[in-house]
């Protein structure tokens, strides 16, 4: 008990320090000019990391229609899709990385293969590993 509540610490730890030190949740609001909900979105990544964390520890089964995957899929995709965005404006890795490999001047192909590349390779993943 004492060394998950150690680990569960630590992660927490480690989470909030992404968040605060990297400042994603003001970029992102700074970014979609919606500064005005910064509560609505703190008490979103709280309430998202416990229930996240409650319902990993559970043998939960939601009894619902498989139609409610394509809005759940598309809202869990917009989230990590705006983090990573987030974290790589952040980091400014994009212009980092055109001008190592030096398609500094094809910034936009860059990112379309990047973003195609996640796709397929999700779908990919979906298709092949995911079973019913």
């Amino acid at each position: 008990m004492f060394v998950g509540l150690a680990g569960g610490i630590a992660v927490g730890g480690g989470f909030v320090a992404f968040l605060t030190v990297f400042g994603l949740i003001p970029r992102l609001t700074q970014l979609t000019k919606s500064a005005k909900y910064i509560p609505a979105y703190e008490m979103a990544v709280v309430l998202g990391a416990s229930c996240g964390g409650w319902f990993s520890l559970q043998n939960t089964v939601f009894h619902m229609s498989d139609y409610w995957l394509v809005p759940l899929g598309l809202a869990c995709g917009t989230f990590i899709g705006m983090l990573a965005a987030a974290l790589t404006e952040v980091l400014n890795v994009l212009p980092i990385l055109a001008k190592r490999v030096g398609v500094y001047d094809k910034i936009v192909l860059l990112l379309m293969a990047m973003v195609l590349g996640k796709i397929l390779g999700s779908l990919f993943h979906w298709i092949y590993f995911i079973e019913k």
